[in-house]
């Protein structure tokens, strides 16, 4: 029986796990940014055409290919998973990796050869802390089941919210029935969570940041890798690093101490990027006091800036949740 697996980046120790001929994983971080246009990533996985950039086909990033299938490559993504008996879904919980199980299930629900191929994998601890040894010795006791009509329709409905313009089609779907996708109630939690706060006008990670300093931490390291200090699961290192830069640089900062090269370090160049970081020894300002005690709103005085999914943030269009979404 040949079995393709697919996963988030996180699961990169799969490929050496022998689980499977070929493991596929996928990098896009819908946590962060704009949504990408439907056409983008129709495009996505379509078979390869001379138009696309770089990175811009499902086989570009991120797969140790076998020399015996490496002419599979330019295949439509469809075409590629007909040519395997099982197309298992390893995704843990992680808000990342449940926003990318979401869009595949979505993707693939109308393809029927496909999708009587799916089963998805119950995987309730990080991926990204697993060996690949240690996946294939433990798989037996990681539950799988097989992809029915149920988890195509929450998918497809919890993607489609996701990508609307307001989150209220998110924030109304964690009262509805999840359980198809068991991980799926909890990630959404933690996405709604870091929309501002209705005293604060931060998120969820932009508010641990601030309590983390105050009880003395002044390097990066506290607030990017202690995950379990910091104890929110929404984004990655580069992300946080944005995070960071919003609250230490704007008019009224709430963050003294950031390195002041990273305002001319081009976002991509992640090298210097972390090193200023490294070199940064961080506080809190008085204003950034008064927010950590609700005694302020940080978008009163700061430019805000950013996605949510479909939802474009700004300071006259503010979506604020806590504990209950609220209208700008």
């Amino acid at each position: 029986m040949k079995r393709l697996i697919l996963t988030s980046s996180s699961g990169f120790a799969l490929a050496k796990s022998g689980l499977a001929e070929i493991v596929v994983m996928f990098s896009f971080r819908f946590q962060w940014g704009p949504v990408p246009p439907p056409e983008m990533l129709a495009a996505y996985f379509a078979a390869r055409s001379e138009t696309l950039p770089p990175g811009g086909h499902w086989s570009d990033w991120g797969i140790r290919w076998p020399r015996a299938i490496r002419d599979r490559k330019d295949l439509s993504f469809v075409d590629f998973c007909e040519l395997y008996d099982v197309v298992e879904l390893w995704f843990d919980p992680n808000p990342e990796d449940q926003l990318q199980l979401i869009w595949l299930l979505d993707s693939l629900s109308s393809h029927s050869g496909t999708a009587q191929k799916l089963k998805l994998r119950l995987v309730t601890d990080d991926l990204i802390m697993m060996r690949g040894e240690e996946l294939g010795k433990s798989v037996s006791h990681i539950p799988v089941f097989d992809v029915t009509a149920r988890e195509f329709e929450t998918a497809e409905t919890a993607w489609q919210a996701y990508c609307e313009p307001t989150p209220e089609g998110c924030s109304n779907l964690i009262r509805k029935d999840l359980s198809a996708l068991p991980m799926l109630r909890p990630a959404l939690l933690d996405l709604l969570a870091e929309l501002p706060s209705p005293s604060t006008g931060l998120g969820a990670t932009e508010m641990r940041f601030l309590d983390i300093l105050a009880r003395g931490f002044r390097g990066t390291g506290a607030l990017f890798h202690l995950r379990s200090l910091r104890d929110t699961r929404a984004f990655g290192e580069i992300e946080l690093g944005w995070l960071l830069d919003g609250l230490a640089q704007g008019p009224r900062p709430v963050v003294a101490g950031l390195d002041d090269e990273l305002r001319t370090i081009d976002r991509q160049n992640h090298r210097d990027r972390h090193a200023a970081y490294l070199r940064s020894r961080l506080s809190l300002t008085e204003f950034g006091k008064a927010v950590l005690a609700h005694q302020e709103d940080f978008s009163r005085y700061n430019p805000i800036d950013r996605w949510w999914g479909g939802t474009r943030l700004t300071n006259d269009r503010l979506w604020r949740y806590g504990p209950v979404l609220m209208k700008p």
